[in-house]
């Protein structure tokens, strides 16, 4: 049965894909090839899903070699919430970037383009599903050696310094992460996730453990861009092509959260992660600098991707404010804001591409007015905004709501007041484009009338109406965030 087989071949069509449309080498084939393959792991992660929400963790042992032998792809209810992601977004931002690459990227370079981000999309699919140390080290490769030659498809020159900049610090922060998997093993004996948390209680020393504690670290805060190691985040946004922006936005530095969970809870455990290190206040207090500061950089941004991008290392903050809270309010909110922010960002940053398509470029003095020139993209932005800033009736207000709950929880009222506060910060920066698109009369470089194409309107509409819908029926997005943060304690779901 196919059923059985779904958890490898979600990430196995994907990577398929990659050869088969360098093979081909035709552009018109390579979107058909991309779409099919990422609409087809979108179905196998809502089944997935389903799967888990029915019967609980599924376990699927790749070459008949049972685990901890062979390599095991395992997915729990965080899991599979992180498949569903980024399987979604990446079947949305396909038909978006039928138009979006055509005017962005040479015609005799789509179907590389598309063989790429088939790879990007297989690597960040196989982080989620794997529960192997080693493993999830090579699927983070591929997924970032793709991400790398993404953003250098950008038509600015700045782009490939852009690629060349994640491409440093990237490679700094799996080299961090392979050393502290080397340590683990060293104590362990062993590479399979599960296996390593059962062993690790009996390690002979803890200081080596303690070691890959922080290894693991550092290496996936650069990953997920926490501040102040999200130095190659703003540029990689602003420079990659509108189509790679939004993926990125979306799901790269949500995959990199989820690694950092499984790390912490499911392999190193709460008790070793609070008690022997000070990891919950260097969270915290790292948390707090991203919002504050970043929040503040993007009120002085001069395009909408740029401030957009600052703003995403804001957001970033809340989710690791969330894992520092250490409750199960905090790690639920944490949860919820991983999926709730990426379908906000990738709704923003699809809609800007429309943007840039008819504006050439996102600069504040190229949308005054946009609001009567593009009413459906203007207003989209707004809904977007209004999520970001955790209005009630949006999916953004319903993790800001658990963050609050998971500091009053632990007694900090004022880290609730902080919350809160710093909300104000992204009503400036969303209203600088408020004031441009709605206030301001239009300019001399504000685009003419008209939509783009609805190829690309479409789909940043559905993830518009996401960030309305998962504001008002929380039952999946919450439901699986409390079930996630529940295991993760170590009590039932």
């Amino acid at each position: 049965m196919i059923a059985e087989h779904l958890p490898a071949l979600q990430v196995a069509v994907p990577l398929a894909a990659a050869p088969l449309i360098v093979l081909l080498r035709h552009p018109t084939l390579a979107w058909w090839i991309a779409l099919g393959a990422c609409g087809f792991a979108l179905l196998a992660a809502l089944l997935t899903a389903a799967q888990v929400a029915g019967a609980g963790t599924v376990s699927y042992a790749l070459g008949s070699w049972p685990p901890p032998w062979g390599i095991e792809y395992r997915i729990d209810t965080l899991g599979a919430f992180v498949l569903v992601l980024v399987a979604g977004v990446a079947a949305l931002v396909v038909p978006f970037a039928w138009r979006s690459v055509a005017a962005e990227v040479p015609r005799e370079q789509h179907y590389l383009f598309y063989a790429v981000y088939c790879l990007c999309v297989a690597g960040l699919l196989g982080m989620a599903a794997t529960g192997d140390a080693f493993n999830l080290f090579v699927f983070m490769e591929i997924a970032s050696l793709a991400m790398y030659v993404l953003i250098a498809f950008g038509r600015d020159r700045r782009a490939l310094f852009a690629a060349y900049q994640y491409l440093i610090l990237g490679t700094i922060g799996a080299t961090f992460y392979v050393i502290g998997v080397g340590l683990l093993y060293l104590m362990t004996g062993t590479l399979n996730l599960a296996d390593m948390a059962s062993r690790l209680p009996l390690a002979q020393s803890e200081r080596p453990v303690l070691a890959a504690l922080a290894f693991i670290t550092v290496g996936m805060s650069l990953k997920l861009a926490l501040f102040p190691l999200h130095l190659w985040l703003p540029n990689a946004y602003t420079f990659a092509p509108s189509a790679v922006t939004a993926f990125l936005a979306a799901t790269a530095t949500k995959v990199a959260v989820y690694v950092l969970l499984r790390f912490y809870f499911s392999v190193f455990g709460a008790p070793l992660v609070s008690a022997e290190l000070p990891m919950p206040q260097i969270l915290l207090a790292l948390s707090i600098a991203a919002i504050v500061t970043a929040s503040l950089v993007a009120v002085w941004q001069p395009d909408l991707k740029r401030m957009f991008a600052y703003s995403s290392v804001a957001q970033i903050g809340y989710i690791t404010l969330g894992i520092g809270i250490a409750s199960r309010d905090g790690l639920t909110a944490a949860v919820v804001h991983l999926f709730n922010h990426g379908i906000t960002k990738g709704a923003l940053f699809l809609l800007i591409g429309g943007v840039v398509l008819r504006a050439g470029w996102a600069g504040f003095e190229r949308i005054q007015g946009l609001g009567r020139s593009m009413p459906l993209t203007s207003l989209g932005i707004v809904i977007a905004g209004l999520s970001l800033i955790g209005i009630p009736g949006t999916a953004g207000f319903v993790s800001k709501w658990f963050l609050v709950l998971g500091a009053i929880e632990n007694g900090q009222w004022w880290l609730a007041a902080l919350v809160v506060g710093t909300s104000l910060i992204a009503v400036a920066y969303v209203w600088r484009f408020v004031e441009a698109a709605y206030l301001a009369a239009p300019g001399p470089r504000t685009p003419a009338p008209g939509e783009p194409p609805a190829a690309m309107l479409v789909p940043a509409w559905l993830m518009v109406a996401a960030c309305i819908y998962f504001g008002l029926d929380t039952s999946f997005t919450v439901g699986a965030a409390r079930r996630a943060a529940a295991l993760m304690l170590g009590g039932a779901p």
